[in-house]
């Protein structure tokens, strides 16, 4: 593999299309894009949630530009990215609105995708695909929802779907979800899982720590919960060939999988409710590598490894497994540098992990799956890679 160039694909990268901007501009609650006035200077800034701290965030042209999008890859060695719609998504409007945006969106996407140029040193691959929106709202109709997926599977530049944790309102173990994971299931769409609400915020106390608190342990224990709920419902076992990918590397689900494991085994309600150990379903799982630490992407990779000894009937523990479940993202364009940077030291620190992850800072081949050929065997596009 060392005199062949492996493409960098960026899993984990976000848009506000225009119009979804325009859509958050036009709000007077959040979710909206509001003008901020600090002293003598006026900014846009996004506010996502009611009481975000720092009324907000700062956002520009690399929201929604995909000139910025472009350039910010180029900088960086990115090859291919799978662009996402941020949160929160459609969660905020009801079902008729939902439905009509989410269409409007999915074809806003494709047409950014599909323009966009062929990706550098690999001419079989696009530049851009896409993550497309379902309008997974309160009252909509989930028949409404399976269109909408049998539609996205037409879009040749759309590979999958992101999804929060509220799923229509109950969750993501919420047994009415069942048509819409058959759906995707049949349709070999990638779900991106990610947060958006967090958790409880009088958890973080009353010193004001900026988005820290949130952000570092409100979005990764949000997924936790969130796919705990989903596995502990037998969504894994009714829909075994879903490809779900967990951002920030799936919270702290890794971290807490025997404790979970321990809890279920000793509780009389759920104890045999499951085909498997609960461990066996990370194995099942995708994980983006955004952690940013070495050690940390490691443990995720040894835990995922070790799934299948957890299976009904006894397995073992392969190694490789682990790396082949773990894929490069940015978390574009949010955790910009404070200071003006050629790099950003967000990206800078996740590539560095991977590269210096124990047992794959030795192997150009492990290195390579993380980095860019994991994401495009996921998305069905590997065979495209060297055409």
């Amino acid at each position: 593999m060392a005199n062949i160039r492996h493409p960098i694909v960026d899993v984990h990268t976000h848009v506000y299309l225009p119009q979804y901007a325009a859509e958050l501009r036009a709000r007077t609650s959040a979710p909206r894009i509001l003008n901020w006035t600090n002293g003598v200077k006026t900014e846009e800034r996004l506010l996502i949630l009611d009481g975000e701290p720092s009324g907000g965030r700062p956002v520009g042209p690399q929201y929604w530009d995909r000139d910025e999008k472009l350039e910010f890859m180029r900088r960086h060695g990115i090859n291919i990215s799978f662009v996402s719609s941020a949160n929160p998504w459609l969660d905020f409007l009801p079902a008729d609105r939902a439905e009509t945006l989410a269409h409007e969106l999915n074809n806003n996407l494709e047409e950014y995708c599909a323009t966009s140029p062929p990706a550098e040193g690999f001419s079989g691959l696009k530049t851009l695909y896409g993550f497309g929106l379902l309008p997974l709202v309160p009252d909509v109709e989930v028949s409404a929802i399976v269109q909408a997926i049998k539609y996205l599977k037409s879009l040749p530049h759309i590979r999958g779907v992101i999804m929060g944790t509220k799923g229509i309102g109950k969750g993501l173990d919420d047994s009415a979800l069942d048509p819409i994971w058959d759906a995707i299931q049949a349709a070999r769409l990638v779900v991106f899982i990610h947060p958006h609400y967090g958790v409880d915020s009088t958890a973080f106390g009353e010193n004001d720590n900026g988005h820290v608190l949130p952000l570092a342990l409100g979005f990764p224990f949000e997924t936790t919960i969130a796919i705990t709920r989903l596995i502990l419902s037998g969504v894994l076992d009714r829909f075994p060939d879903l490809r779900l990918l967990l951002a920030h590397s799936g919270g702290a689900l890794p971290q807490l999988s025997s404790r979970l494991a321990s809890c279920i085994q000793h509780d009389p309600i759920v104890a045999n409710r499951l085909k498997h150990d609960l461990r066996y379903y990370l194995g099942q799982l995708y994980f983006d590598a955004v952690a940013y630490g070495p050690e940390e992407l490691a443990f995720v990779s040894r835990t995922i490894s070790r799934a299948s000894a957890f299976k009904n009937g006894g397995g073992t523990v392969d190694p490789v497994v682990g790396s082949s479940r773990l894929l490069f993202g940015t978390d574009h364009p949010f955790f910009p540098p404070l200071e003006a940077s050629q790099k950003w030291p967000s990206v800078e620190s996740n590539l560095a992990a991977i590269r210096g992850m124990p047992g794959v800072d030795s192997n150009p081949e492990h290195q390579a799956n993380i980095l860019g050929l994991n994401a495009l065997r996921l998305f069905d596009l590997h065979d495209q890679v060297y055409t």
